[in-house]
């Protein structure tokens, strides 16, 4: 088998996470895939990937040789097409990655105008509320909320988000405004378990307590009840964008919110990307940085 097939298996492998997968996705036996994967770490003298129970993952080796192989196997292609003509239009499928509530409240509308834009290409929205293994789980790019690990590979910055406590207008009409953190301990709240924070939220100058009235297991179904009038709950400015503008929810505590998260275009390559990566940055940058839900 040539090295760019064993190449393409290698990859195939290591974006599926099992070998059962890899073949699926390149339609090959399971038996093919394991003698090529063998020839391959035999000829290269180490193991690129670690067998389990529960599948490959990559090793340290085979993280590098991965990252090579994606660089290597995108100048094919792009070479290919600029032969026969469609270097100037992307074409393929793009996988992006970002948190739930950004899609829907953010994203969705630049997503739209992005495919009428290049007809060639399609989109694959996976829900992630934090940084995705982008080799691994075959991301390309990925929109993330809050600080980045060193290794997190090349990032744009778009803006920042803000914590926020909000409510309904009337249910802060029942029972009034709280005017600093402390004053929350008496009052119903809605509180989504999923950000870790069941007991305390937190403001510039530390931690407060909170009882919950009703505990949600997503953000988005806190801000549902939130909107119905049932309490109080803590969110992230993007998360809520669309029912602060349509005055459903109403903030409060502002000047003790805590520092506001950075919000980050994450993904591999830098300026050798695949030419469908960079079309999406190039469009979807700016649009990012101007949406009134990130602040510059």
């Amino acid at each position: 088998m040539s090295r760019h097939r064993e190449m393409q298996v290698f990859l195939a492998v290591a974006h599926a996470g099992s070998l059962a997968g890899g073949a699926r996705r390149l339609q090959l036996s399971q038996a093919t895939v394991m003698r090529t994967l063998a020839a391959l770490e035999a000829r290269l003298g180490s193991a690129l990937l670690l067998r389990g129970p529960r599948g490959a993952s990559l090793s340290p080796e085979g993280e590098r040789f991965a990252e090579s192989c994606e660089r290597i196997l995108g100048r094919v292609e792009e070479a290919e097409r600029s032969v026969t003509g469609l270097h100037t239009e992307p074409a393929g499928a793009l996988h992006l990655a970002m948190p739930l509530l950004m899609a829907h409240q953010v994203f969705t509308p630049i997503a739209l105008d992005y495919l009428n834009a290049f007809p060639g290409m399609t989109l694959d929205i996976r829900a992630r509320e934090g940084l995705p293994r982008l080799l691994e789980e075959g991301i390309d790019v990925a929109l993330v909320t809050g600080p980045l690990p060193d290794s997190s590979g090349f990032a744009v910055p778009l803006g920042r988000v803000r914590p926020l406590v909000c409510a309904a207008p009337g249910y802060l009409a029942r029972h009034g405004r709280p005017d600093r953190p402390e004053a929350l301990s008496g009052l119903p709240t809605i509180v989504a378990t999923s950000t870790g924070h069941a007991g305390e939220w937190r403001f510039a100058d530390g931690a407060v307590k909170v009882t919950p009235r009703l505990l949600c297991s997503t953000p988005q179904a806190a801000i549902r009840a939130a909107v119905a009038g049932l309490g109080l709950t803590r969110c992230l400015s993007h998360e809520v964008h669309q029912e602060l503008q349509a005055g459903q929810l109403e903030t409060v505590l502002e000047p003790f919110a805590a520092a506001p998260l950075p919000v980050h275009l994450v993904y591999r390559e830098g300026r050798r990307a695949a030419a469908r990566v960079r079309s999406f940055l190039d469009f979807a940058v700016p649009r990012l940085r101007a949406h009134p839900a990130l602040e510059g």
